[in-house]
């Protein structure tokens, strides 16, 4: 890294991103090669601090499977164009240009090997390839709209810029430093913001079940989950709060105050034929021996508890072997809520996109002020596809702010 210029920065440059995480950075270094002044402003003290903590410290930095169907939004077509100009190829090979080795962990799945260190040092080489300045700790106080641009008073002085684009994230994970300033800017330039919610967030249960289910915090499970029509066979996990796992975050994003989820606890079985079998061939077969064959041993016994299933198959008739096959097949849980922006991986709603181009991110009647990533109203699924949208909505703006 070059070192730090005793020369005082000029107040005007061509572009101002505010947020150095994902999104500003990719859009920080597609101007700066477009030759534009750019300085990216962030409050934080560090930037890319989401990066650092994703994928378990590995960044899940993109999903080699991720479509627009990938995507929750109120207008679901807006992605569409970003995306498709901005695949996750194109991210694999700017990864694979700085020789950053990565693994494959679940099908589409990137993950860096070592660190996700590795993809902030790649967004940061890139802006310094591409001459954009970052300051951080700089918290930027007021923005107003000037004849040919933006004014922006901040702690560190002001600064003026003729296109201004806004990457501020969403309410997600205040301790890194999240808060609703973008929602607030685009509020102040007349844009409508949609309603906002935890998403990717685990479940808490009422106090009973809870309880009940106490004993298995940390045990996973393979399942499908499914909530308003939308399945997600993928692991739950049990914790000493609720229910978590990729499984329970995946559904949490369409699941409102009130829903019932539905698991099924063996999505590979045929359960109600298994039993019927079973009973056929070894009458004296219990339903835990049958549970503990293909659930953790802790998980089998403590469901075959909760329901009260004692006593051997050749006592159970065929209504109750139906009856055991739908409570495991469909076991229907009310939650009592989620743990919120506290633990949520990102946030649903946002900046309304009907008010936005699909092609450039920019404000329709406010052609040279941008909004992209996590502050939009564009969700990805669990998996890698919230940065693809990072990185293609970076890309779109940066092509012409």
């Amino acid at each position: 890294m070059a070192p730090p210029s005793n020369n005082r920065q000029p107040t005007h440059h061509d572009v101002i991103i505010i947020g150095a995480g994902a999104a500003g950075l990719m859009c920080a270094a597609t101007t700066g090669y477009r030759g534009r002044r750019t300085l990216v402003l962030d409050h934080a003290n560090k930037p890319g601090k989401k990066i650092l903590m994703s994928g378990g410290g590995r960044c899940n930095f993109t999903n080699l499977n991720s479509t627009p169907a990938n995507f929750l939004s109120d207008n679901p077509h807006y992605c569409i164009s970003a995306l498709k100009r901005y695949t996750p190829q194109d991210f694999v090979e700017l990864v694979d240009r700085h020789g950053v080795e990565y693994e494959e962990k679940a099908p589409g799945q990137l993950f860096c090997q070592d660190s996700a260190k590795d993809i902030l040092n790649v967004l940061l080489t890139e802006c310094e390839w591409a001459g954009a300045e970052i300051r951080m700790e700089t918290s930027v106080n007021s923005v107003t709209e000037t004849g040919d641009g933006y004014h922006l008073a901040t702690s560190a002085g002001n600064f003026t810029c003729e296109s201004l684009v806004v990457a501020t994230g969403g309410l997600s994970i205040p301790t890194m430093g999240a808060t609703g300033f973008g929602y607030d800017i685009a509020r102040q330039f007349g844009l409508e913001v949609l309603p906002t919610r935890a998403g990717l967030v685990p479940f808490t249960l009422h106090p009973e079940l809870k309880q009940q289910l106490a004993p298995l915090s940390g045990v996973s499970c393979p399942v499908d989950a499914h909530c308003h029509n939308e399945h997600f066979r993928e692991p739950m996990l049990v914790t000493h709060r609720g229910l978590s796992g990729p499984a329970m975050l995946q559904v949490s994003s369409y699941w409102q105050p009130g829903d019932e989820i539905h698991i099924n606890l063996l999505p590979a079985q045929k359960i109600q034929q298994d039993l019927l079998d079973l009973r056929r061939d070894k009458p004296q077969s219990t339903l835990l021996q049958y549970l503990n064959q293909h659930l953790p041993k802790r998980f089998a016994q403590a469901f075959n508890e909760l329901q009260g299933w004692r006593g051997p198959l050749q006592e159970y008739r065929n209504a109750d072997i139906g009856q055991v096959a739908q409570a495991l097949g469909d076991w229907t849980i009310k939650p009592a809520g989620t743990e919120g922006y506290r633990t949520a991986e990102v946030t649903l709603g946002g900046v309304d996109t009907r008010q936005l181009s699909s092609k450039t991110m920019a404000v329709q009647d406010q052609p040279n002020l941008f909004f992209i990533g996590e502050v939009v109203d564009v969700t990805g699924h669990l998996g890698g596809h919230n940065f693809q949208w990072a990185w293609a909505s970076g890309v779109a703006a940066g092509n012409v702010a």
